[in-house]
C-alpha cells in the first residue's frame, strides 16, 4: 500500500480516487491511539504553557536514559507559546529554549494526530535539555482532538492543504534562523501524522538539515526521493500496519536508489506509537526505544552540530 498525496501541491480527489484516499489514510493512521487522555474536553489541552520564555536547564541524557517525557515522567511545560506564523493569531506553537548563550542547533517537532498537546510539549523541553532550540508546531491552529473522530477531521482538514502546512513549517524554520542563540542549522521530526508531514516537509519545504520520522506516511518512488539534500532517520515498529514494514523496506530501497543517505530501523515485538509512550508498556518498550534514542541522538548529532 503506497500513501496518496505524500506532500501536496496537486488538486484534490473526488469520487471514487478520494473515498481510496480517505481509507488509505484511515489504515496509516488506525494505530495512531495514544494520548487522547491528555484532553480533557474537545478542542483543548490540559495544560498551557507558561506566559513567559523560561531557559530549560541543560541535562542531556546518560547513555543508558531515555528523555522523561515518553516514560510519563515529563514535568509541566517550562516553555512558551509562541505566534510563529505572520498575521495569524490562531496558530500557537511552544517554543523550549536552553539556558545560555548558545548559539545552539535547532528542531521543529510536528504532533500527532490529535495536536499539539502536552506529551509534545514536554519532549520539546527534553531536547532544548539536549541542547537544542525546538519549537512545537501547530497545524491545526490551536485545536486538538479528543477522540478518534475528532482527531480524524483534524487529519483530513489539513492534509486537504498540504501546501499550507509547508508554509507553516517553512515559517517555522524562519522563526528559528532569526533567533540569536540558534546557528541556523534546523532539522524536523515528527511522529504518525507528523512523521509523515516531515517527510513531506523534507520534499518540499525550504532549506533545513535533517528529517527524523517515527512511523508515518512514506514515499517510495526514487525520483521523488531524490529532491532530499540530507540523511534521513527513520524509527519504524515491525508489528505496525501504517506503516507496514513491507512499506518500509520499500523506502529504504528507494532512498538508497535515490543516493539519500539514511539510517532506517524496524524494531521486532513493538506497535505503532511505542516510542513515544514507553509508559504504556516498559517491559516491551524501553530497550528498542533507548536504541532509537541513542539512534537519533547520533543523528541530530551529525546533521545539526556539525
Amino acid at each position: 500500500m503506497r500513501p496518496s498525496t505524500p506532500s501536496g501541491g496537486g488538486a484534490s480527489p473526488t469520487g471514487p480516487a478520494r473515498r481510496v484516499t480517505l481509507l488509505v489514510l484511515a489504515a496509516l493512521l488506525g494505530a495512531c491511539s495514544g494520548g487522547e487522555p491528555e484532553n480533557t474536553a474537545s478542542g483543548t489541552d490540559a495544560a498551557g504553557p507558561p506566559a513567559a520564555e523560561a531557559r530549560i536547564p541543560l541535562a542531556p541524557t546518560a547513555d543508558d536514559q531515555l528523555p522523561p517525557a515518553i516514560i510519563g515522567e515529563g514535568g509541566p511545560p517550562q516553555g512558551m507559546a509562541v505566534h510563529y506564523v505572520p498575521a495569524d493569531s490562531l496558530t500557537t506553537g511552544y517554543l523550549a529554549v536552553p539556558e545560555g548563550e548558545g548559539p545552539f542547533p535547532a528542531l521543529v517537532i510536528i504532533h500527532e494526530w490529535n495536536g499539539l498537546v502536552d506529551r509534545i510539549r514536554q519532549i520539546a523541553d527534553d531536547l532544548a535539555a539536549e541542547g537544542y532550540v525546538t519549537l512545537a508546531a501547530d497545524l491545526y491552529r490551536g485545536r486538538t482532538g479528543s477522540n478518534r473522530e475528532e482527531n480524524m477531521a483534524l487529519v483530513r482538514e489539513t492534509m486537504a492543504d498540504m501546501p499550507r502546512v509547508v508554509a507553516n513549517l517553512n515559517q517555522a524554520v524562519a522563526f528559528l534562523k532569526a533567533r540569536d542563540d540558534v546557528t541556523g542549522r534546523v532539522g524536523a521530526m515528527g511522529w504518525c501524522f507528523g512523521g509523515g508531514v516531515a517527510l513531506s516537509f523534507g520534499l518540499d519545504g525550504e532549506n533545513h538539515d535533517a528529517t527524523a520520522i517515527f512511523y508515518g506516511r512514506l514515499v517510495d518512488d526514487p525520483q521523488r526521493l531524490r529532491t532530499l539534500d540530507h540523511e534521513v532517520y527513520g524509527t519504524f515498529a515491525a508489528l505496525d500496519r501504517g506503516p507496514s514494514p513491507e512499506e518500509v523496506r520499500r523506502f529504504e530501497e528507494a532512498l538508497r536508489a535515490a543516493g539519500v543517505p539514511n539510517d532506517i530501523h524496524i524494531y521486532d515485538d513493538v506497535n505503532h506509537g511505542f516510542w513515544l509512550r514507553v509508559d504504556e508498556d516498559p517491559d516491551t518498550r524501553a530497550a528498542p526505544a533507548l536504541h532509537a534514542w541513542q539512534r537519533l541522538k547520533a543523528y541530530l548529532d551529525r546533521t545539526l552540530r556539525r
